[in-house]
């Protein structure tokens, strides 16, 4: 097919792609990432880009104006080149780098904390390292190099009767690293139940063995770098999922990976980029190589462990929603092109359905509620709400589809938590004189979840908006923020020469709709969870909300508007990326990583879509803060 030419701005950048090919795609080719929430669909919007010249085919203007049309604005998912075109990607479109959780809290799990979880389960990590010294072969003392390599391991490792295998890769090698080395040599093993197994041989060396424990998030990879020896995190670094240009959630990352096993390959790959660029930034700075990563253990929810692999996840969203698997099988790196050893083991952590996957497996393991008395409400909130009630005796979850809001999808000037996005919200209930702190400290360009909740609560306060969300257009201030438009009704939180788009940023009256609906779906999700075990909400010793959205929440703001329940404020807890920490611990432990397993097994599934508990729940939860005033005692007061 003829090749065309892309120029990109303000980057100038030029790259050349086959005519047919989709702005969205081509921009991604020259490492340009643009939103995409419905995965190349059309339906968002959130793919706009501004055609300066060239006449590329449009197929599709969603939901653009034609004012919008009229001024060269396009969506880059149905715009496609046909001869050269000069296209530029506006700020508000584009995917940058995110307000990414490593792991730190603002409150919540402290250090001591997880230095007795350590303790309890005892340093006993996946993968060694040793360095023997062993004796050149003679015409007498003529044991095969296996041979020899294998009883001084055993001696070393105080093996016993634990088997220690060594697969072909290495043992194709094993004569001249061992000769070459003068048979001093350090080696490397992967630590099973069943017994070790050799995954690299080396020259004698003092570097110690590292792991890498991967958060697998729908919206942002963090990946920290483990000293296996100390347990110490060496180094950490955390960016948004390339996978985001295939759609901002699950369904429609499933969507677009079942069209074709091309796809499918397309957005494994996407992932394994995602890390392997993290993984190859942090072993830059520490002047390390692969072969110095002896493990990797990762949690993710269940699709995005399904398309780790590269396995077809298209009946998690098909009734009776069945995954192709709970329990995860270890693969050698080589296997899915992780950039550790090749031989080194890739763990996972056990899925217990279609929408409780093994992030949650791995933030129940760090809170360890399955080991006291006390009942605890593990919540953690994204574009699903997934949530886990119980104590050792008995534990229950479920998953409830918040959408995605609380990500910034499916808000006009909605975006995740990344330079110039919105996090907190003030508004002046006499003025309506707007106070914003926005990421990074630059001009606005949209809102991300953390402030969406905040400016909910606020109009409320402020009575811009009723309870049912409606806005109150004859507010006393008379306040020119707050107005009417021809298709809806909005409240101007930076006007246009105070934000970085150019542009007036607004909430929408249907935008506050869609947020209560958001906020009614979790609650709803609580309530019903609480309601099938004939547990009262004040049996509950505490609540620990775990992931990025999470620890940047209000709790007093959360309670106001009906997303999280009434309680005491020292009952909530915020233990910040639980799934990249339970990773850390598994890596470190064999007893940690035995119970991750049994957790996965011991948690009952319960599944919100049979009956009409959560239904009714739901629609129960759609005011501010909720139907039943005499649930949220102290918003009523």
């Amino acid at each position: 097919m003829p090749q065309c030419q892309v120029k990109f701005m303000p980057e100038n950048r030029i790259i050349e792609v086959e005519s047919g090919t989709s702005l969205l795609k081509a921009a991604s080719k020259a490492g340009i990432y643009i939103k995409s929430s419905c995965g190349g669909k059309g339906s968002c919007g959130a793919c706009k880009v501004l055609v300066i010249s060239g006449e590329p085919q449009v197929e599709g203007t969603g939901n653009l104006s034609p004012e919008q049309l009229s001024q060269g604005v396009r969506l880059a998912c149905k715009t496609f080149v046909q001869s050269d075109v000069t296209v530029e990607v506006p700020p508000e479109s584009r995917l940058q780098e995110h307000q990414v959780l490593m792991g730190d809290v603002q409150k919540g799990l402290l250090k001591e904390t997880e230095e007795d979880m350590m303790e309890k389960f005892g340093h006993d990590p996946l993968a060694v390292k040793v360095r023997v010294q062993l004796s050149e072969p003679t015409l007498t003392e003529n044991a095969s190099d296996w041979s020899r390599l294998s009883m001084e391991l055993k001696k070393v490792l105080h093996a016993g009767a634990k088997p220690i295998q060594i697969p072909l890769t290495v043992l194709q090698t094993l004569p001249e690293t061992l000769r070459q080395a003068n048979w001093d040599v350090s080696v490397t093993l992967t630590v099973m139940e069943s017994g070790y197994t050799v995954t690299h041989v080396a020259k004698g060396n003092d570097i110690p063995p590292y792991g890498l424990a991967i958060d697998i998030g729908t919206t942002t990879v963090v990946v920290y770098l483990v000293n296996l020896l100390t347990g110490e995190i060496v180094d950490k670094q955390g960016t948004y999922n390339k996978q985001a240009k295939f759609g901002d959630d699950v369904i429609s990352r499933i969507v677009y990976a079942v069209e074709s096993p091309e796809n499918l390959q397309e957005i494994h790959q996407a992932v394994i980029d995602t890390v392997n660029d993290l993984t190859d930034k942090i072993i830059s700075r520490q002047n390390l190589n692969f072969n110095d990563l002896a493990v990797a253990m990762t949690a993710g929810n269940t699709t995005m462990t399904q398309l780790l692999l590269g396995v077809d996840p298209r009946y998690v969203r098909l009734e009776p929603y069945i995954p192709t698997m709970n329990d995860v099988p270890s693969v050698p790196a080589r296997q899915i092109g992780l950039h550790i050893l090749p031989e080194g083991l890739v763990h996972s952590f056990p899925s217990v359905a279609s929408y409780v996957g093994g992030d949650i497996v791995s933030g129940t393991l760090v809170t360890d509620m399955a080991n006291g008395e006390d009942i605890v409400l593990f919540i953690d909130i994204g574009t699903n709400g997934e949530i886990v009630l119980g104590n050792q005796d008995w534990l229950v979850s479920c998953a409830c589809s918040a959408g995605p809001c609380f990500e910034g999808g499916g808000i006009t000037f909605g975006m995740r938590a990344m330079p110039g996005a919105i996090e907190r919200v003030k508004i002046d209930p006499e003025t309506l004189d707007v106070n914003l702190k926005v990421v990074g400290r630059i001009p606005p360009v949209g809102i991300c979840g953390s402030g969406l909740v905040d400016c909910l609560a606020k109009l409320r306060e402020a009575g811009i908006i009723d309870r049912a969300g409606n806005f109150q257009l004859e507010h006393p201030s008379q306040s020119a923020r707050l107005r009417a438009t021809a298709d809806d009704k909005e409240f101007v939180l930076a006007w246009a020469h105070q934000s970085g788009g150019e542009k007036d940023v607004v909430i929408t009256e249907n935008d506050v709709k869609n947020l209560i609906r958001a906020k009614g779906a979790i609650y709803a999700g609580i309530r019903s969870l609480l309601t099938m075990v004939a547990v009262d909400i004040e049996m509950i010793s505490r609540i620990v909300i775990a992931g990025g959205f999470g620890n940047y929440l209000n709790v007093h703001d959360s309670v106001q508007i009906g997303l999280l329940p009434d309680l005491p404020e020292d009952k909530f807890q915020f233990i910040g990326n639980s799934s990249v920490k339970g990773a850390r611990l598994a890596l470190l432990s064999q007893n940690a990583w035995k119970e991750a397993a049994d957790l996965g097994h011991k948690m009952t599934y319960i599944e919100l879509s049979v009956g009409t508990t959560f239904m009714d729940e739901f629609v129960s939860a759609l005011f501010l803060p909720h139907t039943d005033l005499s649930l949220f005692p102290s918003v009523q007061g």
